[in-house]
């Protein structure tokens, strides 16, 4: 049988999987999969195992910006003082939109764990492995991957770590709102599946 025949950017990040001895099993949809809410409904699974790429940067030596890659789980929110301790990059901040698109190649929305133009340091929540599969990005806004923690966290070289926000355990009290630091921006869980931090807190996958 000849092989499925892929956009050029879903392709990359085929490729880049094969090359590490993995065979991923893309599903395209007609309706978008950008927010993990979308994405979710569109695998039927849980919000938790919706992979959000989100892009940061940090200045590099040389003056340029280095991009540094997320993998979240969907419902959690990137505490960026968190973020700044386990890269060691006190002034990583969230990417723009452009910025995302230039440093990995890949379209907000869209945005892959593997296939980027250039190497990126990626950081993996660690909530991810709760799941025995969770869905990432592959590469357009209707197009997501299956995978293993395990082997995402192999194919994206990821370093896992506590980047989350933490939680209010739900039995205590409620408490007011902090008001949002702009140092400190975080991402909801509409965030971008495949997306850059800065395209929207409450936009996807």
């Amino acid at each position: 049988m000849p092989e499925p025949s892929f956009p050029a950017s879903i392709q990359r990040v085929v490729d880049a999987a094969a090359r590490k001895g993995v065979a991923l099993d893309v599903r395209m949809f007609n309706e978008t999969t950008h927010t993990a809410e979308d994405a979710s409904a569109a695998v039927d699974a849980e919000l938790g195992q919706i992979v959000k790429s989100l892009v940061f940067v940090a200045p590099a030596e040389d003056g340029s910006l280095e991009a540094i890659l997320c993998l979240v789980s969907g419902p959690n929110r990137v505490d960026l003082a968190r973020l700044a301790a386990v890269t060691a990059e006190p002034e990583i901040r969230r990417a723009s939109a452009i910025e995302a698109r230039e440093l990995t190649g890949f379209s907000i929305g869209g945005i892959p764990p593997i296939g980027h133009l250039r190497p990126l340091r990626v950081i993996m929540d660690p909530d991810l492995g709760r799941f025995p599969v969770v869905w990432a990005a592959a590469g357009t806004p209707t197009a997501v991957f299956p995978v293993a923690p395990g082997t995402l966290r192999m194919l994206s070289n990821a370093h896992v770590a506590p980047i989350a926000e933490v939680r209010p355990d739900a039995d205590e009290p409620a408490r007011a709102p902090e008001a949002p630091r702009a140092a400190d921006a975080t991402l909801a869980e509409g965030a971008p599946v495949g997306g850059s931090a800065a395209a929207s807190q409450n936009a996807g996958a």
